[in-house]
């Protein structure tokens, strides 16, 4: 095999059959965008497109065996990925059908849902849609208005939009394809509020028609995702049958008595939120996999296009530039490191979803873990196709290069299955509070005072590969001049970051009283510094993620070549944040100035291996749709 097969092997993880078997498959079907096609023309497209990915296997894949599926997390996850490197459409039409509509009815429904929809749903056979977010509520969804009251006398819940705010809005399949909807209201029944619960609700019939009481309409055009049928939903007083509450985590029998095996409404309500993790894993993997694409297209441009005579004679490729050099080979190197951490994060998913008893606390970190890469990768998809866009000049704005495209399409993976800023806060939460068992949701008082007493030491707590990357610190230089290339400073200058942000922004968080007015202005100065507590612990995570990963390369060349990506990323990131290193006396003023010297190095040596890193990603030629690369 050729070097940039085996950086390959090294990269696509445990799911690497998955990754070779989507190459082949998904090249067989026409399946890249079409920017030239009508709104219903997109969406009629990506419906047919789906319907020729059921017998691939991966719709099957994130559902259990017993459920008709074929029991394999890891399989889904990793498939739907995949697929962002043909058509972001097709890969968010994909998600809401089998991993959101699906999951919600085999998370939490009970054997007479899975009995008569999973099946169905997975065909194609039956089309449904994920009705959370309303326009006055996305994030805060306990707070949601729509309601599901429950009427005795007729043993049915009546499923009502109280206010134009508690519209159901950006529901991907319901401006025209869905015909059910998984709707989250709240539980009511005699006088009571139990909470957000999921209900399945028809919305239209075999006609296409809305259903009475049930008003949809169409989003329209939006910033990107043409094939995905965007839509909005509200309900007059719909009636459903008692048995379409998905009732696994809460049940109202006959007379309208309320249970559950969760007594606390809050933990219930998180509880049932968390078995859901699959998309917030899906989409930072897919956004990542969209930007993937964009360097596999601006790379391949940068070492054919040349511009301005160099050597006497000779027009100089723009790869060989130094600041074409800084524009693309750090965000190829940042590529790889994300890779690295997805795979870590699939594997433990796919551990705990198979698990018959999972460990509540391994579920929580899981849930953390996801939500930070999901703002890091979905951030770092956003940046990286800008910068490959402009990197391609005029060529990279034309449409049927796909940089367009792709920018247009990922753009909204920063916001949906949490608004970036948001999950940031949700790490630094669980940071603060050592996981503690009485702070759900994001109260910013509650995470005060529970941060006041009680601050986790998580980052002493290993992530990936514990003995190796204790080993590797432990031997690093001694505490006189960084070696900015050994492995164990660049982890040690990301431990010890962690840990300071952490600790102090817990000290300025111990301030607040008692008083709620207070501990709310507390936080509110200090959210930035919370905000900072979320990133720094991922970039951590990533770079061990990495190292362990180069660690697994069973082909020596193409781990000496995966250790100088590795130490691009590590002082990339380093010279990005040189200021906080600085002021705190990590990095003296020389060393500041060796790393970026450093950077400039390993760009050197990368430069004759830009193609190799390019193809080790793995990106389908067919996937490419830039006509500038023919």
């Amino acid at each position: 095999m050729s070097l940039g097969d085996e950086v390959r092997r090294a990269i696509d993880g445990k799911w690497r059959h998955v990754r070779e078997q989507s190459r082949e498959q998904l090249s067989k079907l026409d399946l890249l965008y079409d920017p030239s096609l009508t709104l219903d023309e997109a969406r009629a497209r990506v419906l047919e497109q789906m319907r020729a990915l059921v017998p691939t296997g991966i719709p099957a894949a994130g559902f259990r065996t017993e459920h008709g599926g074929l029991g394999d997390p890891g399989m889904a996850v990793t498939g739907i990925e995949m697929l962002a490197q043909f058509d972001l459409s097709l890969m968010v039409k994909a998600g809401v059908q089998w991993g959101l509509f699906g999951g919600a009815i085999e998370n939490l429904g009970t054997a007479r849902h899975h009995e008569r929809y999973i099946r169905p749903l997975i065909d194609l056979d039956l089309l449904g849609c994920f009705a959370m977010t309303e326009t006055g509520h996305g994030s805060d969804v306990q707070s949601l208005e729509t309601t599901a009251t429950y009427d005795p006398s007729t043993g049915e819940f009546v499923i009502h939009s109280p206010t134009e705010s508690a519209r159901k809005d950006y529901i991907g399949g319901a401006a025209a394809h869905a015909r059910v909807a998984a709707v989250f209201a709240r539980l009511i029944t005699r006088g009571e509020d139990h909470g957000v619960h999921c209900f399945l609700v028809p919305i239209r019939n075999e006609n296409a028609d809305d259903l009475p009481g049930v008003t949809t309409s169409d989003c329209g055009y939006k910033g990107g995702l043409g094939g995905v049928d965007n839509g909005r939903i509200m309900f007059d007083r719909v009636r459903i049958p008692r048995e379409n509450l998905l009732n696994r985590y809460g049940s109202v029998d006959e007379e309208g008595v309320y249970t559950s095996p969760i007594e606390s409404r809050n933990a219930r309500f998180f509880t049932m939120i968390g078995t859901l993790v699959r998309g917030r894993v899906s989409v930072g993997g897919a956004a990542r996999a969209a930007a993937e694409v964009a360097l596999s297209i601006a790379v391949r441009y940068g070492l054919e296009r040349r511009q301005f005579e160099g050597l006497p004679g000779e027009e100089t490729a723009l790869l060989d530039y130094r600041v074409h050099q800084r524009r693309l080979l750090p965000l190829l190197a940042e590529a790889y490191a994300l890779r690295f951490a997805q795979n870590q994060l699939v594997a433990r998913m796919h551990r705990l979803q198979t698990e018959s008893d999972p460990d509540p606390l391994a579920q929580r970190e899981l849930e953390s873990r996801a939500a930070g890469l999901k703002a890091l990768q979905t951030e770092f998809a956003t940046r990286a196709i800008q910068e490959c866009r402009e990197a391609c000049g005029g060529a990279g704005y034309m449409a049927d290069n796909r940089l367009t495209v792709l920018k247009g399409d990922s753009d909204v993976f920063t916001t949906f299955e949490g608004d970036n800023v948001v999950l940031l806060q949700l790490v630094a939460k669980e940071l603060l509070t050592a996981y503690a068992k009485d702070v759900t949701g994001l109260d910013p008082v509650g995470m005060v005072r529970f941060a006041a007493s009680t601050v986790a030491d998580t980052v002493k707590e290993r992530t990936a590969a514990a003995q190796l990357i204790q080993r590797l610190i432990d031997a690093r230089p001694g505490d006189g001049d960084h070696d900015l290339l050994d492995r164990g400073t660049q982890l040690n200058l990301f431990e010890e970051r962690e840990q300071h942000v952490i600790e102090t922004a817990a000290r300025r968080l111990r301030r607040a009283g008692e008083d709620k007015a207070e501990a709310f202005a507390v936080f509110n100065a200090a959210q930035d510094h919370v905000i900072k507590i979320g990133r720094v612990h991922i970039d951590r995570i990533v770079l061990e993620a990495f190292t362990a990963g180069i660690a697994r390369c069973e082909d020596e060349e193409a781990a000496d070549l995966l250790r100088d990506v590795c130490s691009l990323y590590a002082l990339t990131i380093i010279e990005r944040d040189k200021a906080w290193f600085m002021e705190h006396n990590r990095i003296s003023d020389d060393r500041a100035k060796a790393v970026t010297r450093e950077v400039n190095a390993l760009l050197d040596t990368l430069r004759p291996h830009a193609l190799t890193l390019v193809e080790g990603l793995g990106v389908p030629a067919e996937s490419l749709g830039a006509t500038m690369l023919r």
